[in-house]
């Protein structure tokens, strides 16, 4: 069927503001004034579809949409800035279960399609399946629902068997179209299968990369089935998201140091007993911490998901101006996979109203670790881990690290002796010239502020 010219222009205007929309969601500066712009091509889109001749089911797609939308609605208002990675991974999730729900109607329906156009909508079908369960597990993983890493043995052997199996019942689909209901079923069983199986071993610590890969997943099966149905709006944003998507995870990946496929296939478990770690934990005083950093000539601040999990945004930027007052360089130094989602540290800081040019990259701001009085690390683990550099048999080794280490003093206020999410003991803490700050982040920052407005 051909689209009327006014529906088809409708989509090309959406398609065209999703595009202008992510392109400012490349800057902090820029974010939200790009998601509004990306909201608005999404409501141009939904309007076009309403206009289609001879659209039914309107009652029910306006239903989806109010209950959809409300729902995402006082979600929105209600989350915390401390769950906001396992929203975005719930979100993505229904984002490839839709896309894999298009394909399934269509298989059902047993319409004459071209084999290009069936071969698209397998695809989409398998990728759109593994995105909503895998980014499921990622939501329980991150809510806390699953505390720990469940892994099968042979757990890679079982990944490739289930990947065959669904490739080959997808092929068959193929080949065999209009699919009988029973390779229907299967198909969608195995893939759905698959994503919990091959996400279910992931840690927390390869979380943020994870959530990311199963964006571009998503974006991609959405392309794809925009494909099937012929609807050019769908297709670019789908394929936008995900080479944004993709790009975004090889980034991610390349600042742990580690492949994409070492990430999904093998789990983060030290390959021998590591490096023997001299000297003990020392610990100081938030008094001792004000005075420190009051009398310094520059300070760089590391936050970390502990900081996130304490809501101490808002403390560390008052502590921060307060410094500034008495004429104290500060600076804030983020790793690309603090936290628990990309960008998840500049989301906090940016909430908290710290502006954008005191927050700098982990490229940016290394090489200043070694001028500065103090590093005042909140909440942060692995990503300040020296082992990252010289213990082959730490999971970590390789990891590019912020060289926290390098700077004169460090403080690291942490709730207690645990390690991070990999895992691993952190050498830095045993160091000469760190000292430990225990307690939760926010209380913590709350005394530093104090003992700092009582020295003038």
């Amino acid at each position: 069927m051909t689209l009327p010219v006014y529906v088809q222009g409708a989509w090309f205007l959406g398609a065209a503001l999703f595009i202008f929309g992510l392109k400012g969601m490349s800057s902090p500066a820029s974010a939200r004034k790009g998601i509004v712009v990306a909201g608005y091509g999404m409501l141009v889109a939904i309007a076009a579809t309403f206009l289609i001749p001879g659209l039914q089911n309107l009652a029910l797609m306006a239903l989806a949409l109010a209950l959809g939308g409300s729902a995402a609605w006082i979600s929105g208002k209600k989350v915390k800035m401390t769950d906001m990675p396992q929203m975005v991974a719930i979100y993505n999730g229904m984002g490839g279960g839709a896309a894999a729900a298009i394909a399934a109607i269509e298989f059902a329906k047993g319409d004459a399609h071209s084999l290009a156009t069936t071969v698209l909508a397998v695809i989409g079908a398998l990728i759109g399946a593994v995105s909503f369960t895998g980014s499921c597990v990622a939501w329980a993983k991150l809510q806390g629902v699953l505390k720990k890493a469940h892994r099968l043995p042979a757990q890679n052997a079982v990944n490739v068997v289930l990947a065959l199996i669904a490739i080959g019942l997808g092929g068959a689909m193929v080949l065999m179209a209009p699919a009988q209901p029973e390779l229907i079923f299967g198909f969608f069983a195995v893939a759905l299968v698959l994503g919990l199986i091959v996400t279910l071993p992931i840690g927390g610590a390869d979380m943020p990369v994870v959530i990311s890969l199963f964006n571009a997943f998503t974006g991609l099966a959405v392309g794809f089935e925009g494909y099937v149905l012929g609807n050019p709006a769908l297709i670019i944003a789908g394929i936008v998201v995900g080479a944004a998507g993709t790009l975004l995870t090889q980034l991610m990946a390349k600042a742990m140091n580690r492949p994409i496929s070492n990430i999904l296939f093998t789990p983060m478990v030290a390959s021998g007993p590591g490096e023997a770690i001299s000297g003990s934990m020392k610990e100081l005083s938030a008094l001792d911490a004000a005075a420190m950093m009051r009398y310094a000539s520059k300070v760089i601040i590391v936050p970390g998901y502990g900081m996130a999990v304490a809501h101490a945004q808002h403390k560390v930027w008052e502590m921060t101006s307060i410094l500034e007052e008495a004429g104290v360089e500060v600076k804030f130094a983020i790793h690309p996979v603090a936290g628990r989602m990309p960008g998840h540290m500049n989301v906090l800081l940016a909430e908290a109203g710290v502006p954008y040019d005191k927050i700098f990259d982990l490229d940016e701001v290394n090489g200043e670790f070694g001028q500065a009085d103090v590093a005042l690390i909140i909440g942060a683990n692995d990503v300040v881990n020296p082992s990252a550099r010289t213990d082959k048999a730490s999971p970590i080794y390789g990891m590019p690290i912020l060289n926290a280490d390098q700077a004169q003093n460090v403080i690291v206020i942490k709730r207690g002796k645990g390690t991070g999410y990999s895992g691993v003991e952190n050498a830095l803490f045993y160091t000469d010239n760190c000292r430990m700050l225990y307690g939760d982040a926010q209380p913590m920052a709350g005394e530093i502020i104090q003992h700092l407005k009582a020295m003038g």
